[in-house]
């Protein structure tokens, strides 16, 4: 049975794939002219019941840089193109993603898929995220827009993203899972569109 989550998930991924396909198109014909590689950049990250998937994004950095550091430190990495810094900055490397939700893999709200060596890191009580699809969008999301900046504030950046950044994700992930509904589904869209910190 098809929740109404999952409904609207299909009818807007679908929906957007179709009307945004021109769009799509033009943002991977600039990546192509901008640097070598393909436009899509492919991961796996742990999805829902601890179980891997590839999650599509567009390339942002170059070829053979991706996987150097799974962090990108600050919005001036070295690594990232020159259309892969306009393509992080307006969040428009993820549009990809709208196939991972059509499939199933994704929803549009849920707690951000992470790769797996820190997923490996996670308590058993952490791990309870892994029960719910993870989404594009979540509260964690929102309140961390500047990670990256934060990140490159940060002595060790490892370190701080394990210890101090992942826990408080994790913890605003396990509130939105508890208190879980459409009105949140909804109000999470909303704030993500529209750029509204909680």
């Amino acid at each position: 049975m098809i929740t109404k989550t999952r409904f609207f998930d299909i009818l807007f991924s679908a929906i957007g794939l179709i009307v945004l396909f021109p769009f799509l198109l033009l943002i991977a014909i600039l990546i192509k002219i901008n640097s070598n590689g393909p436009a899509i950049f492919k991961q796996q990250r742990v999805g829902k019941n601890n179980k891997d998937f590839t999650i599509y994004k567009f390339r942002t950095m170059f070829i053979h840089n991706e996987t150097s550091q799974l962090l990108t430190i600050g919005s001036n990495d070295k690594r990232i193109t020159r259309i892969g810094y306009y393509l992080r900055k307006y969040q428009l490397d993820e549009l990809p993603q709208l196939l991972n939700v059509l499939t199933g893999q994704m929803s549009f709200v849920g707690p951000r898929p992470e790769v797996r060596k820190y997923v490996n890191l996670y308590t058993d009580e952490q791990k309870k995220i892994l029960l719910v699809t993870p989404g594009i969008t979540d509260w964690a999301s929102l309140k961390y827009t500047q990670e990256n900046d934060l990140l490159a504030s940060a002595k060790n950046p490892e370190q701080f993203y394990i210890e101090e950044i992942m826990p408080a994700k994790i913890l605003l992930n396990q509130r939105y899972i508890q208190s879980k509904n459409l009105r949140s589904y909804f109000a999470i869209i909303f704030r993500t569109i529209f750029g509204m910190n909680k």
